[in-house]
């Protein structure tokens, strides 16, 4: 029987993707939308070996494959970030653009491809389709792209291949089908970026921040890899581990990450983050002010654990206290885009560095941090933290993050109407539209959409919500205008908040990923 939830869900995925593709239409939107159609019946295989547990790695199984929407997400990510280099006439950026959607739709066929190999007996009809959508991406891949541009979409492919065999392997029931390509896949794209831009020849190499970004997310992947396989050897909750651990990590960053950093751009990290904090009082206030709701945070997360006594700690927290963070976080974010967006992307880095390391700490029971964050913590877990790792307090940091750094700089020429709501994404789809969403389903809904127990209400409030925020970010920030495209940005919020509903993949990085491509176009 076809699960009502997944048919949903991919209806409001294939409705963004044909309203984009009615604005932009060129050869590889017929590859789209052959990957989109064999994707969504490929979705069903994959949630059929979930459900029987013939993956050959185990994933989340509280949601399912999530293929679909996860198949789209780069693929038209590279689309409309073509058109809008295209239109600023910047050359180099327009062949990112193409290169990463073509990236994006061969890991989408290579984990459909995966599926299919694995699903006995093998179905025909499916596999009909998929050999009909990898002739058309190989055909558009031939005819648009370069011998060396197809050498880096098979390098990004290559790194994601073993970094799926090795996080997937170290890690179980951390990710669903289409969140390990979402995550896995960009970070593959990142490693094979850093490496390319590393071996290029010296001169201006772009924007400081730009390469913290890419150094801090490889450094991070290296580094968990590099403990995750010692601690398999060596007990790691013991004090000489810990400052084994303490130790590598020092030598690992000031040793090989710091000067990495340095080599790319020409000046020591440290020197040059100083310079940057203090160019402008307002960066000196944004941080006081950010240093100030990181003191509110951290005494609402001691508060939600002494109210409870100790034999009762592992029980959930309610969703509306969950949802103070996200309101800590748009408080966190809307300064920053409005004063200072540099400083915002510089700071979301640092803040996911320190993020990851603290739950290497907690995941290894590093002393003496490790047990006292497993015990804060474990209150504000739910469904979705069912692996080894708890990861959503780090998806909502991407979830916020990821349209400030994929903002399109090189190209902001081209600009205009409702795409200067892109920085906002995460503070509309994540900071407002899930947050009321969930709020006020839980204490206002009665009418459940099929299949999920989120609600009609819940979903409308959340559109209201955003509607008004956009409202008063139209008023409060200058660079952000609409012209005409009211009618769009409101059918963008509108299918992004459906997707909300209907969803069972994380929402903090699905949401704001769609809304950003939406608001691209």
């Amino acid at each position: 029987m076809v699960n009502k939830l997944v048919v949903a869900e991919s209806l409001v995925v294939f409705i963004i993707v044909l309203s984009i593709h009615a604005v932009v239409w060129d050869r590889f939107s017929w590859c789209t939308v052959a990957l989109a159609v064999q994707a969504f019946y490929v979705q069903h295989k994959w949630d059929r070996l979930l459900q029987s547990g013939g993956a050959v790695f185990q994933y989340r199984s509280s949601a399912n494959s999530g293929l679909l929407p996860a198949s789209m997400a780069i693929p038209l990510l590279g689309i409309v970030m073509r058109e809008r280099c295209k239109v600023s006439g910047n050359v180099h950026f327009e062949r990112f653009g193409v290169i990463v959607s073509a990236t994006g739709m061969a890991l989408a066929y290579f984990l459909s491809i995966i599926a299919l190999g694995i699903t006995k007996p093998v179905p025909k009809n499916t596999c009909i389709l998929a050999g009909a959508a990898g002739s058309a991406i190989l055909y558009t891949m031939k005819m648009s792209l370069a011998v060396s541009e197809v050498i880096e979409v098979l390098e990004v492919l290559l790194i994601f291949v073993y970094l799926s065999m090795i996080i997937l392997y170290l890690l179980p029931r951390c990710f669903t089908p289409g969140e390990a390509l979402l995550v896995l896949g960009g970070l593959s794209f990142v490693l094979n970026q850093l490496i390319k831009r590393s071996l290029a020849a010296a001169g201006v190499r772009g924007d400081p921040a730009d390469y913290l970004l890419l150094v801090t997310l490889v450094a991070l992947v290296i580094l968990g890899i590099i403990f995750s396989i010692l601690f398999m050897f060596m007990d790691s909750s013991t004090w000489t581990s810990s400052l084994f651990f303490f130790l590598m990590t020092s030598v690992l960053g000031l040793g090989v990450f710091v000067p990495w950093l340095q080599y790319l751009i020409s000046k020591h990290p440290l020197f040059w983050l100083l310079e940057f904090l203090v160019q402008s009082h307002t960066r000196l206030y944004l941080l006081a002010f950010w240093t100030l709701l990181l003191i509110i945070a951290c005494a609402v997360v001691l508060h939600q654990n002494s109210k409870k006594p100790q034999e009762l700690k592992k029980i959930q927290i309610s969703t509306t206290t969950r949802k103070y963070f996200h309101l800590l976080v748009v408080a966190t974010y809307i300064p920053g885009l409005i004063y200072d967006r540099q400083l915002l992307f510089v700071a979301s880095v640092v803040c996911l560095a320190v993020f990851v390391l603290l739950e290497f700490i907690r995941y290894f029971h590093i002393k003496p941090l490790g047990k006292i964050l497993q015990n804060l913590l474990v209150v504000f877990l739910d469904e979705r933290d069912s692996g080894p790792l708890i990861l959503t307090h780090i998806y909502l940091l991407l979830g916020m993050s990821l349209p400030v750094w994929l903002y399109p700089r090189a190209c902001t020429a081209s600009l205009s109407g409702f795409s200067t709501f892109l920085p906002y994404c995460g503070v509309l789809a994540v900071g407002v539209g899930d947050s009321i969403a969930s709020v006020c389903g839980s204490a206002l809904g009665e009418i459940k959409w099929p299949g999920t127990k989120k609600t009609f209400e819940g979903t409308l409030m959340s559109i209201f919500a955003q509607i008004i925020v956009a409202a008063l970010i139209l008023i409060f920030d200058s660079s952000v205008n609409l012209n005409n495209g009211y009618v769009w940005i409101l059918g963008s919020i509108t299918l992004v908040s459906l997707l909300e509903a209907f969803t069972t993949q994380i929402d903090n990085l699905i949401l704001p990923l769609y809304l950003h491509i939406l608001l691209m176009v």
